[in-house]
C-alpha cells in the first residue's frame, strides 16, 4: 500500500501524464482506504476548475476605478499622523 505523501505525489503527476495501470490502481486502493487524500483529491479538482474558469471571469469584468481618498479623509489621515496616534505608522 502506498503512503499519503506517495497518493499526493501520484495525484499532482496526474495531471500531467497518465499514470501507468499500476500506479493508478495503487492511488484507487489507498483513496478507498484513506481519510485525508480524497479530501486533496478534491481540493485539487477544484483549483483545476478555478483555474479554468479564472480567464472567463477577468475578460467579463471591468477594470476598477481609481482609488481616491476624499479631502475629509486626507485630511483625518494627516491629523492622526501629526499627533502620532497609535496605528498610525512607526513611531
Amino acid at each position: 500500500m502506498i503512503s499519503c505523501r506517495e497518493a499526493a505525489q501520484l495525484i499532482s503527476e496526474s495531471y500531467d501524464r497518465q499514470l501507468p495501470l499500476r500506479q493508478r490502481v495503487a492511488l484507487r486502493l489507498h483513496l478507498l482506504m484513506c481519510n485525508i487524500c480524497p479530501r486533496f483529491l478534491q481540493q485539487m479538482l477544484f483549483l483545476e476548475d478555478a483555474a479554468k474558469r479564472y480567464p472567463e471571469e477577468t475578460e467579463r469584468e471591468e477594470p476598477a476605478p481609481p482609488f481616491s481618498l476624499t479631502n475629509n479623509a486626507k485630511e483625518k489621515i494627516k491629523k492622526a499622523l501629526a499627533e502620532g496616534r497609535p496605528g498610525s505608522g512607526p513611531n
